[in-house]
């Protein structure tokens, strides 16, 4: 078993060239000159090839591959990473208080001191749920490890990166989304961890500089390439299993009107023929369901396969506000490229600084072995999130360990067909009646008014926008934060009054708030009113509370958000 871990370990690092330190070459030319080394794990490789596998790809147009070096695919990997983590940490540090600060709508002291409750103990709450903020979750820690947070992903964005820094960031962002809640519950965070600690054994564990002396350790560009088949596939088989729409290629008929944040380009999109979005549904279908396949292809299908990906991803930037997701499923599809195609694209300053690399390459077996024993965890965490693939009963963005490790994916497994909004608004009259002034509180992004051009925010994540997206399709029962909401908008709570875009009472608080539902639809594309949306009231969602109601009272007593009638007397 060993001897069968060292030969993939061997096989798993570029070796170094041996052309002088100063030779500038291509780098698709570079790589046909290859030291002593190189050489041993092209034979690794022609020994597979004639035990069988890759034969296969050598009679499929022969092109069989030896050996690539994939030195620009670690740095843009390792840079892209940087951005999509600065913008998570971003989010977090705008965000972080009003939404689970002390005085937070779901506040974090108060949810691990009920974990600590449930699971007996705050050590055993501790292995259940793993997180620095066990040790200090103060309001001023929490904004210190944001920015903590936003520093680090900054030095990677820039060009520094080792194994050290890599591995905080992963801690850093488990702490943050264990102890998250519902604004932290979105697939894209799991798989940001699964991606950032992917990335930990993709660099040195010391030296950070962008082309460091350690090649690229292609055994985790295959988990790079393994991460990317589970995301797409995971995606492509939730739809054809869970909605009919997808199967008979009419989902967009609906989607880009219904989807959690729509952009301007949305409101285009929706009012095209259906011809085209039929045709967008069979695109998405060969992109989730059959392109993943090809990651693990011979270098030209793989080629194929990662533009096919990176053009998919773009297309759902440009037509909606889904987050960061879309920018963090790019990274895994990067490692389809290799340096002989990269060095085409990037500018040849890099492409020099990665030749100048290779020629000082220095293999380390310890990090080998790292490498190694990396491979043979994911393969093991592998098993469940392939027989969730494999199970008619498919669940997506789910974890099977508490670090989240190797997970299973998907979106938009049904579509909406329709779109609902919850529109809250407040008035000062202390009577209510037919003639009461009602003022709507807008949202930074989600539909409100109708006037209001339909924003472009990706890859920031509004996470209050995206809760009251999901909030109406259901109940005040299922989001009892909400409740919350409107108690904090009672009282003009600054924090929270931060994530809106307006406060119809700026010099004293309402003094009753109500939720309506609303059905939304875009106009025409032509019409003249400057209208985006067209709005009808379907009905109540809350009815109007205001700060006196003992009822609201005593419903956030129970979930500790306000002192219970006890308690204020005690005080």
């Amino acid at each position: 078993m060993w001897d069968s871990v060292k030969m993939w370990g061997d096989a798993a690092f570029e070796s170094p060239n041996s052309s002088p330190v100063g030779a500038v070459w291509p780098l698709d030319k570079a790589m046909n000159h290859r030291s002593t080394s190189e050489e041993r794990a092209s034979v690794t490789y022609h020994d597979l090839s004639r035990n069988g596998f890759s034969g296969l790809w050598t009679r499929l147009g022969k092109w069989s591959e030896g050996p690539h070096s994939y030195w620009l695919t670690r740095f843009v990997i390792l840079r892209f990473l940087g951005m999509v983590y600065f913008v998570a940490f971003l989010s977090l540090a705008n965000q972080i208080l009003p939404l689970i600060g002390k005085n937070g709508l779901l506040p974090a002291e108060l949810y691990l001191h009920q974990l600590e409750k449930y699971f007996g103990s705050r050590l055993n709450a501790f292995f259940q749920l793993p997180s620095l903020f066990w040790i200090n979750v103060s309001d001023s820690f929490l904004v210190r490890m944001t920015w903590l947070g936003m520093g680090l992903s900054l030095v990677v964005l820039l060009g520094f990166a080792n194994a050290i820094l890599m591995a905080l960031l992963w801690l850093l962002y488990l702490s943050f989304v264990h102890i998250g809640q519902d604004w932290y519950s979105y697939g894209w965070e799991i798989q940001l961890l699964e991606t950032g600690f992917l990335a930990i054994f993709l660099c040195p564990l010391v030296d950070g500089h962008p082309f460091p002396r350690r090649p690229p350790p292609i055994l985790v560009l295959w988990l790079f390439r393994w991460l990317i088949f589970r995301i797409m596939l995971g995606a492509g088989l939730i739809k054809i299993r869970n909605d009919a729409c997808w199967r008979q290629l009419t989902c967009l008929y609906y989607h880009y009107e219904t989807q959690p944040i729509p952009n301007p380009l949305s409101r285009f999109l929706h009012f095209m023929p259906y011809w085209f979005h039929k045709l967008g549904a069979l695109w998405n279908h060969l992109n989730e369901l059959v392109a993943p396949w090809f990651v693990f292809g011979p270098r030209r299908l793989r080629h194929i396969a990662g533009f096919l990906l990176l053009s998919f991803q773009i297309i759902l930037i440009l037509s909606g506000n889904l987050s960061f997701l879309n920018w963090l499923t790019i990274i895994p599809g990067l490692a389809c490229f290799d340096d002989s195609l990269l060095c085409r694209i990037l500018p040849r300053r890099l492409g020099d600084r990665a030749m100048q690399a290779c020629g000082k390459a220095e293999v380390s077996r310890s990090h080998q072995a790292l490498v190694s024993a990396l491979f043979l965890l994911v393969a093991a965490l592998s098993l469940l999130p392939v027989a969730n693939l494999l199970s008619s009963r498919q669940a997506m963005n789910t974890s099977f360990s508490q670090l989240h490790l190797v997970n299973t994916y998907g979106a938009f497994g049904s579509v909406g067909r329709e779109r609902d909004e919850i529109l809250f608004e407040g008035t000062a009259d202390s009577v209510l009646n037919e003639q009461t002034q009602w003022k709507e509180y807008e949202f930074k992004c989600k539909p409100g008014n109708p006037f209001r051009r339909p924003c472009i925010i990706s890859p920031y994540h509004y996470r209050l926008d995206w809760q009251i997206w999901f909030a109406a399709m259901s109940s005040p029962e299922r989001y009892p934060w909400t409740l919350h909401f409107v108690w904090k908008l009672l009282h003009n709570d600054g924090g929270t009054l931060s994530l809106l875009a307006n406060n119809p009472f700026p010099d004293d608080p309402p003094r009753y708030i109500r939720a309506d539902l609303y059905r939304y639809e875009f106009t025409p594309i032509n019409d003249r009113s400057g209208a985006w949306w067209k709005r009808t009231r379907i009905g109540i969602w809350l009815p109007a509370l205001s700060r006196e109601d003992q009822t609201l009272r005593r419903f956030l007593a129970y979930y500790g958000w306000v002192p219970s009638p006890e308690e204020r007397e005690v005080h």
